[in-house]
């Protein structure tokens, strides 16, 4: 089945949110499409907490608070996110609309595309194991959408960030936890690696030194995991492998679009943020252009230009007369203030 809208914004970062707002005053819906599991980009996945100083009214704002607020400011629009995937294929429909697919089997038809995806996609890190890929979505999974499944599973984790703690200490609750790290220090925050210590203490959960060298079929478990430990090499036979190493930008399947690329960066010119084909576009970190600053601010900027243009190719036959927040009564109407 094909959804149907006006715009398809591929990157669900604060510079994609705020652009669902600029495209939501014109009237102009959209869908949203990102391969993390939450809104937020960079600003929730890798500094929720950590302050930011340079939101215009803002003296400081944690990147959390910042993806909350503008979750609520384009709440009126009834946007529809599609997460955890990414956009695999993007086709020429006709002279005003095109056909994205997704690796998830979605396909949305829409009259322009807008490219949000800051440096690039989060794909996660994954250990050099050789033959990991015929595991990967089934038994070796690199985030958590369900806990439920490991329940009275044996479950092995790697990693010593947050991420590997914090599900450590939440799945030993309903699974038998294994917990392997290259040395006994860790990334992640001291309370969490307290309460690891403290499980393993009670014989709750294991935890061994080590690095990951070998992934095949088990006997008794779904997987056979090799790892060595100084010059021994052990074995562990397990239900699931969990590795935390963290996430990695990539470009991704924007290379095959046919666009203007200098060094993974989308050239843009700076009157539509329109790129080298007609009715695509790139805002924030994506693009490039004389003078680019790889800040948020100019993001929002870039979204509110490019909303204008987009206007033109979603309603060529009607003319779109500017309006102000601040005085516009529709405008108030449509944000829900009377």
């Amino acid at each position: 089945m094909t959804d149907h809208t006006d715009v398809v914004i591929v990157g669900a970062g604060p510079v994609g949110l705020f652009a669902i707002f600029e495209l939501g005053l014109l009237n102009i819906k959209c869908h949203v499409i990102d391969n993390l599991d939450k809104p937020g980009g960079q600003c929730a996945e890798l500094y929720p907490e950590k302050p930011i100083f340079d939101i215009p009214s803002r003296t400081s704002i944690t990147g959390q608070e910042l993806t909350d607020n503008l979750m609520r400011q384009v709440k009126p629009f009834h946007p529809v996110f599609h997460l955890n995937q990414q956009v695999e294929k993007v086709e020429k429909l006709n002279d005003s609309e095109w056909v994205i697919s997704t690796n998830q089997g979605k396909i949305i038809q829409a009259k322009c595309i807008v490219i949000a995806a800051g440096a690039g996609s989060f794909v996660p890190r994954k250990p050099p194991l050789e033959g990991i890929e015929n595991f990967d979505g089934k038994t070796v999974l690199y985030s958590v959408k369900d806990k439920s499944i490991f329940k009275n599973k044996t479950v092995l984790i790697a990693g010593g960030g947050d991420s590997a703690l914090d599900w450590t200490n939440e799945l030993s609750k309903i699974a038998k936890v294994n917990l392997i790290h290259r040395r006994k220090e860790f990334r992640a925050a001291p309370d969490s690696v307290s309460k690891m210590l403290e499980l393993e203490k009670n014989d709750i959960l294991s935890f061994f030194t080590g690095q990951l060298k070998g992934i095949s079929a088990g006997s008794n478990k779904s997987l056979k995991v090799q790892y060595q430990d100084n010059e021994n090499l052990h074995y562990i036979e397990v239900d699931y492998l969990l590795p935390f190493y963290g996430l990695k930008m990539e470009l991704g399947p924007i290379v095959n679009w046919g666009l203007n690329l200098h060094e993974n960066k989308i050239y843009v010119d700076t009157e539509k943020f329109e790129t080298s084909v007609s009715s695509i576009f790139a805002i924030g970190d994506i693009n490039t252009y004389p003078g680019k600053l790889k800040l948020i601010l100019s993001g929002f900027h870039e979204a509110a230009l490019m909303a204008q243009v987009c206007f033109k190719y979603c309603f060529p036959d009607k003319k779109n007369v500017f309006r102000y927040t601040t005085v516009s009564k529709d405008l108030h109407k449509k944000l829900g203030f009377k």
